[in-house]
């Protein structure tokens, strides 16, 4: 799943596009992506104007004149794209294909700036979805969300608050949305190890006795902090070799220190570990048994 920096990437490629663009029609290809379009999404969307394209976690949100908000969620393989042009920064988890059976949801836009032009949803594992609010607080998505990890909110002591006496490893601790919204498996791993941190040590052990964040946990905030701004400035990660249909190679991220680089040796300067995996609720853990240790 494409984790903040991915999406905070389709964010700003779309924002110059769509700010300010009236829709003037709706095109449903199909009733559903993972869940049903909205009952009357198409007439609602229709004649309203774009106001902004804001971002909560690891959804885009278009903020319209009618007062609602169309929520997007990519899935693993969705992507907007524009049918006339390219936008300036094409989000790198999953290059947009063009395969007409894969569009399912097209939005005719006209733009005081740009024109016309023709924003397509497409999503050819259709994990996906999208909805509609007239009152975003009442999104089950968006409600039980932590801080942004890139927003003033978000620091040790606020973490220390909810890790005191957690018995969860601190993998899954960081991957739970209501304690920083947005992480995913890669900047988890990613963050730990710029921490010297194991995934394995419980979470209540990053706080002291009187509730303070201990000095790894305060790496451990701006580690993550500063993975994801990396991460936004060269635009994402990918995870396999994406083509395009006609055999064009998508985009490659080999930024990554730990994750998917099992049995490589780690990169700390001066560290003699190799990366290691280990399988956490389920999912793979890339870490370094020298150099990440128990706080």
């Amino acid at each position: 799943m494409p984790e903040l920096p991915e999406v905070e990437t389709v964010r700003r490629g779309l924002q110059p596009w769509l700010e300010g663009a009236r829709i003037d029609h709706v095109t449903l290809n199909r009733p559903d992506l993972r869940f049903p379009f909205p009952s009357g999404m198409a007439a609602a969307l229709e004649g309203s104007t774009i106001v902004s394209v804001g971002r909560r976690a690891k959804y885009l949100l278009l903020a319209l004149s009618s007062g609602q908000t169309l929520l997007s969620h990519l899935g693993m393989t969705g992507s907007w794209r524009f049918a006339e042009h390219g936008i300036d920064k094409p989000p790198r988890y999953y290059e947009p294909g063009t395969e007409p059976k894969h569009d399912h949801l097209v939005l005719d836009i006209s733009h005081p700036k740009h024109g016309k032009s023709h924003l397509i949803y497409a999503d050819p594992r259709r994990f996906g979805f999208v909805d509609l609010y007239d009152d975003l607080a009442t999104s089950p998505y968006l409600k039980d969300l932590g801080p942004e990890p890139l927003g003033n909110d978000f620091n040790a002591a606020e973490m220390a608050d909810k890790f005191a006496g957690k018995k969860s490893p601190i993998k899954a601790a960081l991957l739970d949305q209501r304690v920083v919204a947005g992480l995913g498996n890669i900047y988890v791993a990613e963050a730990l190890h710029r921490s010297h941190i194991l995934p394995t040590v419980l979470a209540g052990t990053l706080v002291t006795t009187k509730g303070k964040p201990k000095a790894a946990l305060e790496d451990l905030a701006s580690a993550v902090r500063q993975v994801l701004i990396e991460a936004i400035e060269v635009g994402g990660s990918t995870l396999r070799d994406f083509r395009h249909a006609d055999g064009s190679s998508g985009y490659f991220q080999h930024r990554f220190a730990v994750y998917d680089r099992e049995g490589e040796p780690c990169p700390t300067p001066l560290c003699t570990g190799t990366v290691e995996r280990i399988v956490q609720s389920g999912r793979s853990t890339f870490f370094c048994p020298v150099c990440q240790k128990k706080p």
